[in-house]
């Protein structure tokens, strides 16, 4: 029996390593899909990402004080993706129905956001590692891993669906009141 949950333990992050490229396949697939819009998963979204990037921007700030300027590319990334989230919006499109709203995401921007996402993983990975060998001379390998700048990735994909979210809120009561 131990050596089954040996092995399940040792099969674990090998699953996800292997799962992890079908799992961003399907993420793009789910996030260009023509959907209709819902006013209670709007509101649901924006007040779960609102408070998941409020929970974000207070851990960039405690992780401040090991790892210099995870604060400042944090408050970026979301304004940074907030942007996007304003180029999103205008560049989805909308159907009108009598009976229902209609939106379908732009292939071309989730794309890039997925990339996004996934070549900072990489990157993430690759530099941890190479941060963990370089700190053998006694520096912090936390520090020179590149945090900062992964915490900007995650807070451009935070922004994004925050603005895009509020977006498809603000237009769906404006679709009802038509």
């Amino acid at each position: 029996m131990p050596l089954v949950l040996f092995a399940i333990v040792l099969l674990l992050p090998l699953a996800f390593v292997v799962l992890l490229p079908l799992s961003i396949v399907q993420r793009y697939r789910v996030g260009t899909a023509r959907r209709r819009a819902r006013g209670w998963v709007a509101t649901l979204n924006v007040v779960l990402i609102g408070f998941s990037t409020a929970l974000f921007l207070l851990a960039a700030a405690i992780v401040n004080a090991w790892v210099a300027d995870t604060f400042f590319y944090g408050v970026a990334g979301v304004l940074g993706g907030g942007g996007l989230g304003l180029l999103g919006l205008k560049l989805t499109r909308w159907e009108a129905t009598a009976r229902a709203l209609h939106y379908t995401p732009n292939r071309p921007l989730v794309l890039i956001i997925t990339l996004a996402i996934m070549a900072r993983l990489l990157y993430g990975f690759w530099r941890a590692w190479r941060a963990w060998h370089e700190a053998e001379s006694g520096g912090s390998w936390l520090a020179t891993s590149g945090a900062a700048g992964s915490l900007a990735v995650g807070a451009v994909v935070l922004g994004y669906y925050f603005v895009y979210w509020t977006g498809v809120a603000r237009r769906l009561k404006r679709n009802a009141n038509q």
